[in-house]
């Protein structure tokens, strides 16, 4: 069982060195001064750029909006007068590769449907951009690998929009894994989810599979992910259900997945995602006790508490104060020349168990093993 353990400890810090070694071999600051903001351009103006990133930004101390990149003209104007963004920072899609002759933007922060996540990051890399990228990272892990190898060729970084990462309470959960203060860690559950959808949603590229759609990329990574960093380890199998009940709503999407994650020490993660259900709570047992929070990806902090009494108070305050966080030390890692918290190795590993997730959807459950770097 202890060697087990360390098996599974070994191929998640294993992501975090190649993420360094990367950033190390493939990039240097390019005299960047410490006290100088990263100039950010936001690729894509919908509801997550415009609610949450743009404020994000404006409380950021080592970023600011340097950019704008649309397809839709009317919103590059709307924003330029908004935010006070010069003639020669805003771009549309077809012209996105002049970027490359701006200086005053330093990274793109990519926050469209995700079936553009990889063109564009292959373009703003040959253009010598920092990315920062949404999750779900790309549509598959092959799309991944080729982002990554993009940045890496470019010796500029890639980091991934997770946010909870850069959280106090996810921070000291993912801090738990090897410290295990209750013990071996027994069962998780992961649940996250919200009730939709309504006519007139501007985000209905969620319901298009060619363009990402669906639960499973949009929410379950958030189970995912949190299944990974609470045990420290890479699951080595999933058993998947499509369990979508409104057919004429969500005809070629996932509306609700159920997943069963293995790891190693004959750990089980027990997850749902859906579009049909309001979910959000992440539970670790273990031998001794247990630690749950909920939520455990909500905008405004995570909150909890632990069987002997512990309780994790919110900690970062009003949206968006969570993606200002994430993106001031995304910003700290490029200035100093270090791998970012949530590197593409981190968007790539959970896109792994997406794709095995899938398959395993697609027959009706069968255990698929999830491919290994």
């Amino acid at each position: 069982m202890g060697k087990e353990r360390s098996n599974g400890w070994t191929r998640r810090q294993a992501l975090q060195s190649m993420a360094v070694a990367g950033a190390a071999a493939a990039w240097t600051p390019r005299g960047l001064a410490q006290d100088r903001k990263i100039g950010v351009a936001l690729v894509g103006l919908g509801h997550y750029s415009g609610q949450l990133l743009a404020p994000a930004l404006q409380l950021t101390k080592h970023c600011r909006l340097a950019g704008l990149v649309s397809g839709t003209p009317s919103k590059l104007g709307e924003w330029q007068g908004k935010y006070a963004i010069p003639d020669g920072n805003l771009y549309s899609y077809d012209d996105f590769h002049r970027i490359a002759d701006n200086p005053d933007i330093d990274v793109v922060y990519i926050a469209t449907p995700n079936h553009v996540h990889r063109s564009l990051t292959e373009v703003a890399a040959r253009a010598g951009k920092h990315v920062w990228c949404e999750k779900p990272m790309a549509m598959d892990a092959a799309e991944g690998e080729a982002m990554i190898r993009a940045c890496r060729d470019n010796k500029v970084q890639l980091a991934v929009g997770y946010r909870m990462q850069h959280e106090p309470n996810t921070r000291r959960f993912m801090a738990m894994a090897q410290e295990r203060p209750f013990g071996r860690i027994i069962k998780l559950r992961a649940d996250a989810g919200w009730f939709g959808w309504r006519d007139g949603a501007d985000d209905a590229w969620r319901l298009d599979p060619a363009r990402g759609g669906g639960a499973m990329y949009d929410m379950g990574v958030y189970c995912i992910n949190a299944a990974r960093y609470c045990t420290g380890m890479e699951p080595v199998a999933v058993q998947a259900w499509d369990e979508t009940a409104r057919r004429d709503v969500f005809p070629g999407v996932d509306e609700t997945m159920r997943f069963r994650l293995e790891f190693p020490e004959d750990i089980v993660a027990e997850c749902v995602t859906s579009f049909g259900r309001n979910l959000n709570t992440l539970q670790v047992d273990c031998e001794r006790g247990w630690y749950t929070m909920t939520p455990f990806q909500g905008y405004e902090g995570n909150q909890g508490r632990a069987s002997d009494g512990t309780v994790f108070a919110p900690q970062l305050g009003k949206a968006p104060r969570m993606q200002a966080e994430q993106m001031d030390h995304d910003a700290l890692a490029i200035m100093q020349g270090t791998a970012p918290r949530a590197p593409g190795e981190e968007g790539l590993a959970d896109l792994r168990v997406v794709d095995a997730a899938f398959a395993s959807a697609k027959a009706d459950g069968k255990r698929v093993e999830i491919a290994r770097g």
